[in-house]
């Protein structure tokens, strides 16, 4: 199905390119993105507040299946600038990974087509660049916060950099932006929310797998408060945005690249932290807006919905072959066959003996998900004598560790079999496995099967005996390894 579609796509785009060859008719391009977040007061929670995200979903559409195939800051981004999944990008399917200079950025191909380029924050990051390049356009980090409101808190005024982009941007061409705030990653400031004014009364998120501790509470709170920022530094650039009287002719999406900096979230191939916040607005250009979409779609299609908003042919663009699909068809409220996703995760942080990462892939379909774990003898989270390095450290992390033997330390640094089958309708924190359970026997076969097919289809090193080159990649930083070790 999704290759008919693919067809079907690369067949209408000669005709929108010929309605947008008008440099004057094509639109600006506004990329939202903020670092470890996987909430916004949109999806209904009432302990984050993001007007302002919520603002585009109100003028627009909400996802709520947006996923990420692969849940960790670089190969995430690495797959919005590509189109493709984390196995078809070599060695950026890992965390700090050297970028192969065979593949071309989205952004890279808008600036060859004439679009003015940049970013704020962060972009494609943490890795080392091709020389030369910029992946996600020109830099504009010099304006800073003097006073920052928060420890921790990175110290970019991006609202007043994307002011210096716009003042800067030629009269006669339209631009591309990457906001890339780096905002709510860790550390926090520790019951910063609560001093702020936020009450554990409010808090309507709390995963049973960390346990009811009133530190893992306010860490909750206070992540909160850093989304928050990254919110109202959103509302000024969208303000900044109307009075250059830009706003109307402006494709903006917002998302975040990965989940939430907790166990079991962040990095991790579980149903809930690859699903991420998604919102889109483009007006006059939406039909219905206010929508929300229960379809499946990924990162992989984001990509291919910027070039084909600028009127770009990926075939003839310098990209490598794309296999994500425009969002044109949500756009349209014409949308049919997406009813399925994959996802996974190679090597994150190093966490493991020689480099090695944890491979998964998953495949979503309806109410279920499985999810293929290839190495099960290794750690998810990394090895408890480097105090699992693949989980960020925090209060909900040492919460957990805590409590050794108990439900949620097997739960956030266990180790997991092989095949996992999880209905995410029933069961949405993913506890019951219900791979052994014999009624679910052809279920599991029937999306193992759909899952191998697939990624056979896309050439994933995994499935074609090759799967080791992803452990091989370098260059590695082992000494990150020994460093945890030495301090035990």
């Amino acid at each position: 199905m999704k290759s008919l579609l693919s067809l079907f796509f690369l067949l209408l785009l000669p005709l929108r390119a010929a309605e947008l060859s008008d440099t004057s008719s094509r639109p600006n391009l506004l990329f939202v993105c903020a670092d470890d977040m996987s909430h916004a007061s949109a999806y209904g929670y009432k302990f984050v507040k993001t007007p302002n995200f919520d603002s585009i979903a109100e003028k627009g559409l909400l996802f709520d299946r947006m996923y990420t195939p692969s849940s960790k800051c670089a190969p995430s981004r690495a797959v919005m600038l590509t189109g493709r999944n984390p196995w078809q990008l070599e060695g950026a399917a890992n965390h700090k990974p050297v970028w192969p200079e065979k593949f071309l950025s989205y952004v890279e191909a808008l600036t060859n087509n004439g679009y003015f380029s940049g970013y704020t924050g962060k972009g494609w990051n943490p890795g080392i660049h091709p020389k030369g390049r910029d992946l996600t356009g020109r830099e504009y980090n010099r304006i800073l916060v003097e006073d920052p409101p928060l420890k921790g808190l990175a110290a970019y005024d991006y609202a007043a950099n994307f002011e210096e982009f716009l003042a800067a941007k030629p009269s006669d061409q339209p631009f591309f932006f990457w906001y890339g705030s780096k905002e709510p990653h860790r550390g926090y400031e520790f019951r910063s929310g609560h001093r702020a004014g936020k009450s554990l009364d409010d808090l309507d998120f709390l995963p049973s797998f960390w346990g009811n501790s009133e530190s893992v509470k306010h860490d909750i709170l206070d992540y909160a408060l850093e989304v928050e920022y990254f919110d109202e530094h959103l509302g000024k650039i969208l303000r900044s945005l109307e009075a250059a009287g830009e706003l109307d002719n402006t494709l903006i999406i917002a998302t975040s690249d990965n989940a939430m900096p907790f166990p079991r979230y962040k990095g991790h191939p579980h149903e809930f932290a690859t699903r991420i916040p998604f919102a889109v607005c483009w007006p006059g250009k939406i039909v219905n807006p206010g929508r929300r979409c229960e379809q499946f779609a990924s990162f992989i299609d984001i990509a291919p919905t910027f070039l084909e908003a600028a009127g770009i042919d990926p075939a003839k663009s310098g990209m490598q072959p794309i296999e994500g699909l425009s969002l044109f068809d949500f756009f349209e409220d014409r949308v049919s066959g997406r009813d399925d996703v994959l996802t996974g995760r190679e090597r994150n942080d190093i966490a493991r003996p020689n480099g090695w990462g944890y491979p998964v892939r998953s495949y979503h379909q309806g109410a279920f998900v499985y999810m293929h774990n290839f190495e099960p003898d290794r750690w998810p989270a990394g090895t408890p004598e480097a105090n699992f390095p693949d989980t960020d450290g925090s209060p909900t992390k040492s919460a957990v560790a805590s409590h050794k033997n108990s439900r949620e330390y097997e739960l956030c640094y266990g180790k997991r079999p092989q095949q996992e089958l999880y209905n995410v309708a029933e069961d949405p924190e993913c506890l019951v496995n219900l791979a052994d359970h014999p009624e679910y026997a052809s279920k599991m076969k029937e999306m193992k099967t759909a899952l191998f097919e697939r990624l056979h289809q896309q050439g994933d090193p995994r499935v074609t005996g090759v799967g080791k080159i992803f452990d091989e990649y370098r260059p590695e930083r082992f000494e990150e390894y020994q460093s945890h070790l030495k301090k035990k």
